[in-house]
């Protein structure tokens, strides 16, 4: 196996488990191979599993890789179009086997010529031409070729013309396929306007055109010439199923900049998509830190008004994820670029791809040479966005109250790190302040679970969350602001969810916010407030069966708290006590077989109906009691 480049094995752990492109880069920076893959992560992987014996290319290939770029899309076909692009703009040496004629079709038209020819061809060559595609279906292509020639009667001989005229037209001419430009029946101006509307047709203009089919079917009909306006009517159908060039996603319009932002804390990236005739032709992106306090619209205005503002070329329309108020001025210094924020819709879908490219190229900058598994997953991202974060909310903790009719209060708290809990940051604790005489008190006990739980982690200088979340409504969230003020923490962001309308309250704000049912973010809240009440109650069942046992052993003389303690580690329940033998018993520190049969007398004395039978000898029951908080 060949050693990896240190450039490179800090991104092999971060690569997203999704369609995409992958770029190996040579020393100079030059890309030296362009490639799909359906999932990027096992793909890029695979050329660091061997030491490719068979492929002399593949090998040869790896011995001069210095670094990797990835993008990423929806789909697989669309990263076989955007490979093909690629490909096309930086002509990699090792793609040479994707130059043949199994190549995707384009249609040529021979503008450079006085009579143009339009026709299809596999190669691409700097000869003055314009290329349209490339086309995926061939056959849908080459059926709507064939109705674009009908409409605007391209020649189809390959007459030198005009210097190697024919001295008769072809039968085109004759079946008004063609209007014998050949013979002198169709001025060269004429046929020149005819090429301009084919090419703009190919361009995408497709309404236009089949506007002007339908002025000519109206008036062939008015003529009554009923076989050419059945022609036309056909046309027009197959016109409007003709395969456009393949698409990143089907947007209507010019060419578009997409803007993607994504940031973590003090750094932030931002990814631009440039879309050309509804091709994803490639992606650029910049780096911002120590941001600090900055809001994401003021980020967003400074990197337009300097780094885009500066580009050599750009698109009609810059599609941006939020506003900024700077959004005027930069509209105007761009000139002929509008500035569109997208709500629904393919372009917003656009928005949502370049943010998804900015949040894995975040990812990379901020945790090369960490774990896989410390990569923030996308709910994390919406979480943060939903609720206005300047710092993704990688770390998480939810807390939550048991009681059973005012007794054996409990709180739990549990820890979501990246979108997956943690169990090893899991704490159970049991409440001091609530007197069960007076029933149970859920403010007053989150306000103490709250106030205790951070005031050790302080303590302890433990690494804080970034974002606080109790189980309830308006009241629970006080309860934990004020324990959060009481430690120092008021700024730490706090949330709480309400269990019937899944509402989010978010401290400082007086309306809860509403997500979609279908959120991501609302379903990774719902998940550690579900895992927060299931360690709660779980903890307070363990509660109920401790004080069960301990009131029972308490009559016995002779067994004091280390021994009831011992007895419950060991076998759980008042009914496991009775359950186990002398012999058993005698196992365990601070007992011996006499002292366990007195207390096996004594409670079978207590419950005269309890059957006692002596297991077979086994190994002790091992508690499984969650680590508490004192």
């Amino acid at each position: 196996m060949l050693p990896i480049p240190e450039s490179i094995a800090a991104k092999l752990a971060h690569l997203p488990d999704t369609p995409g492109v992958y770029l190996w880069k040579g020393a100079d920076g030059r890309v030296l191979y362009v490639g799909k893959a359906k999932r990027l992560r096992p793909r890029v992987r695979s050329y660091w599993a061997g030491d490719h014996e068979t492929s002399p290319k593949t090998r040869m290939l790896m011995q001069h890789v210095t670094d990797l770029e990835t993008i990423v899309v929806p789909t697989e076909t669309q990263a076989l179009t955007l490979e093909y692009n690629l490909i096309k703009e930086h002509r990699p040496r090792f793609n040479i086997l994707l130059r043949d004629d199994k190549s995707y079709p384009y249609v040529k038209v021979t503008v450079q010529e006085p009579y143009p020819r339009v026709f299809v061809t596999r190669r691409l060559l700097d000869d003055g031409a314009r290329y349209f595609g490339p086309y995926t279906d061939v056959g849908a292509m080459r059926s709507a070729l064939n109705v674009v020639k009908r409409i605007f009667t391209v020649r189809s001989c390959t007459w030198n013309m005009p210097d190697d005229m024919p001295e008769r037209a072809c039968l085109d001419y004759y079946i008004k396929r063609c209007k014998g430009p050949c013979i002198g029946a169709q001025s060269i101006e004429d046929y020149e306007a005819m090429i301009d509307e084919v090419v703009a047709f190919l361009d995408g203009r497709t309404d236009e055109v089949v506007r002007r089919v339908t002025e000519r079917m109206a008036a062939a009909s008015d003529a009554m010439d009923y076989e050419r306006a059945a022609e036309m009517r056909d046309a027009i159908a197959q016109l409007q199923k003709m395969e456009e060039p393949s698409v990143v996603l089907s947007v209507e319009g010019g060419d578009l900049d997409v803007v993607g932002y994504a940031r973590d804390g003090d750094d932030a990236c931002v990814a631009i998509l440039r879309l050309r005739t509804g091709r994803l032709l490639g992606r650029e992106y910049r780096f911002l830190e120590h941001i600090e306090d900055e809001p994401d619209a003021d980020v967003l205005s400074a990197y337009l008004g300097s780094t885009y503002l500066a580009a050599t070329e750009r698109a009609e329309e810059l599609l941006v994820p939020f506003d900024f108020e700077d959004r005027g001025l930069v509209e105007q210094a761009l000139g002929n670029t509008h500035i569109l924020i997208p709500q629904r819709g393919p372009r917003r879908e656009l928005i949502d791809l370049a943010e998804q490219n900015a949040r894995h190229l975040l990812e990379e900058f901020k945790l090369a040479g960490m774990e896989a598994d410390e990569r923030a997953t996308d709910p994390v991202y919406e979480l943060g966005r939903e609720l206005g974060l300047q710092k993704i909310p990688r770390a998480l903790v939810c807390f939550d109250n048991s009681t059973a009719q005012g007794k054996d209060n409990v709180g739990s708290v549990v820890w979501f790190e990246n979108g997956r809990p943690r169990r090893s940051e899991y704490r159970t604790m049991r409440v001091k302040s609530v007197d069960e005489a007076h029933g149970p008190d859920d403010f007053a006990s989150m306000r103490e679970v709250v106030f205790r739980y951070f005031r050790r982690r302080l303590d302890e200088a433990r690494p804080l969350p970034d974002l606080v979340v109790v189980d309830g409504g308006k009241g629970q969230l006080s309860a934990a602001a004020e324990a959060l003020v009481s430690v120092g923490l008021e700024k730490m962001p706090l949330i709480s969810l309400a269990k019937r309308e899944e509402e989010i309250f978010v401290n400082g704000r007086a309306e809860p916010l509403r997500l979609s049912r279908r959120s991501p973010a609302l379903r990774l809240l719902q998940q550690a407030r579900d895992e927060a009440h299931r360690t709660a109650v779980g903890y307070n069942r363990k509660r109920r069966t401790m004080r069960t046992v301990t009131s029972e052993l308490l009559r016995i003389p002779g067994v004091g708290p280390a021994k009831r303690r011992v007895l419950l580690i060991a076998f759980g329940s008042i009914q496991g006590v009775r359950d186990a033998t002398p012999e058993q018993i005698a196992e365990l520190p601070g007992w011996s077989v006499a002292a366990a049969l007195k207390m096996l007398a004594a409670l079978q004395a207590s419950d005269p109906t309890a059957i006692h039978v002596a297991p077979a000898a086994s190994a002790p029951v091992q508690s499984d009691t969650e680590p508490t908080v004192s």
